[in-house]
């Protein structure tokens, strides 16, 4: 799932009136769907817990592949010239209310799957319990979990779907050249494949 691939996200909620934004990473316990929940966790001198304590309702952007798109990567240019850059971009939208809880083992719980998850694909992953369990919790003591309850979810995508057939694939084979926006390029084969099966 792309949330799983791409967890840090830019929490926006308003508050006394103006916009406020933080960046943390959100992740899920189970599939993301209406009703379901994603968690994180903030420092305690971090005023997005405060704001929580209200049960808001704010918005989570989680952000990937995206790539500037060159006018020279449509083959097309040459016989009509009508071309502009643009960027290609993935994003899903997650709106629901946060909440916070200074439990113990709520947070234990949240950072033991935020280690697992992020330490998952290392050969040699890092586990809390290789802490000192005095340790954990004075750390424990230093943040506050956060819960979101998602009510609405809308992904949003723009991968050059709107050229014609052999503009996509001259922007799929350009963007997959570098490294930094292979993804991108990704992005386009796995929507062109679809659309052939």
């Amino acid at each position: 799932m792309y949330v799983d691939r791409h967890p840090l996200a830019t929490l926006i909620m308003v508050n006394g009136g103006k916009a406020y934004a933080d960046h943390l990473p959100f992740l899920r316990t189970d599939r993301l769907v209406i009703g379901a929940s994603l968690f994180s966790h903030v420092a305690r001198p971090n005023a997005t817990w405060r704001l929580a304590e209200s049960g808001p309702e704010v918005l989570l952007v989680f952000s990937g592949a995206a790539a500037y798109v060159s006018p020279s990567l449509y083959p097309t240019r040459q016989e009509t010239h009508e071309v502009v850059p643009t960027y290609n971009y993935v994003s899903v939208h997650v709106r629901g209310h946060l909440t916070c809880s200074h439990d113990p083992a709520v947070k234990s719980r949240c950072v033991e799957r935020l280690t697992q998850r992020m330490e998952a694909s290392r050969a040699e992953p890092w586990s809390v319990a290789d802490a000192p369990p005095a340790y954990i919790d004075r750390m424990l003591e230093g943040f506050v979990a956060l819960t979101l309850e998602v009510g609405e979810i809308t992904a949003k995508s723009k991968s050059s779907q709107n050229r014609l057939p052999r503009d996509q694939f001259g922007v799929m084979e350009g963007l997959s050249a570098d490294p930094a926006t292979s993804e991108a390029a990704q992005v386009i084969a796995t929507r062109l494949g679809a659309l052939r099966a």
